[in-house]
Order: C-alpha cells, then sequence, then structure tokens
C-alpha cells in the first residue's frame, strides 16, 4: 500500500498542470516543494531501481500472483522513470558528473521521456491507486 500512496504522491508532483487545474490555490503548495523536488525525485529514482531488481528477485510470484507482479513491476519502473524526470539535475550533478558517456546515456533518455512526463504522470495516478486496492485485494503471505 505504501508504494500505491508514494507513487500517487509522486504523480502528484510530476503534473502539477493537471492538479493546478483543479486547485487554482495549489500553486503555492507545489512552489513549497519545488527546492525539494531534486532530492525527492532522486530518492524515488532509486526507490524504483530497487524496486524493479525487488521484481526480479519475486519472479516466482508470477506463477501465483501474475496480476499483482506484473503490478508491482509496472509501478516501480514508473517510479523510477517519474523519480528520473524530477530528479534529473541532482542525478546529473552527482552520480553521472564523472562519466560523459553515462551522461550522454541519460540525457537521450530524459529527450526520449520528458514529453511522456504528463502520461507517465495520470498512469502512475491510476497505478497508485491500482495498487492500494489490490494490496487490499491480494493479501501475499
Amino acid at each position: 500500500m505504501s508504494w500505491g500512496i508514494s507513487l500517487i504522491l509522486l504523480s502528484i508532483l510530476a503534473v502539477p498542470s493537471l492538479l493546478l487545474s483543479k486547485k487554482p490555490n495549489a500553486k503555492e503548495l507545489l512552489e513549497k516543494f519545488e527546492p525539494y523536488q531534486g532530492w525527492i525525485g532522486m530518492v524515488f529514482c532509486f526507490w524504483g531501481i530497487w524496486g524493479i531488481v525487488s521484481a526480479i528477485l519475486t519472479i516466482g510470484w508470477l506463477s501465483t500472483w501474475p496480476i499483482l507482479w506484473i503490478t508491482y513491476l509496472v509501478g516501480n519502473i514508473v517510479t523510477a522513470a517519474l523519480g528520473f524526470m524530477l530528479g534529473y539535475g541532482l542525478i546529473n550533478k552527482y552520480v553521472l558528473s564523472k562519466n560523459e558517456a553515462a551522461k550522454a546515456k541519460a540525457e537521450v533518455m530524459r529527450a526520449k521521456i520528458a514529453p511522456k512526463q504528463g502520461k507517465l504522470g495520470l498512469i502512475g495516478l491510476v497505478l497508485g491507486a491500482w495498487m492500494i486496492v489490490s494490496s487490499f485485494l491480494f493479501v501475499v503471505s
């Protein structure tokens, strides 16, 4: 359930235009998060990458809980992508600064993902809600 809640919060940060169209006074709230947006994005990017690794390590779920495993994997891919978009500046500064080839690959990846940030944010909202619902429907022991 915490994965779903965090994905919804990350998606709200990634799609501010959607939030601003619904609540005009939300601009002040979003401006408060702006200085921390890079750090939030960097943390979520690494958390999403860790989730992808965890999904691969628990691939046994695919035979017993396929919907849950696919949800877990896709949710973490979206989390990593949105986190990368929000935290690109800091990731570039602290992680990629010493490797020019990695920096170039990251810039290409960012150029591919940037136009899709709004769609990824909307997918993240829906997927986050589904992750919360599925945590109640499927109890994995």
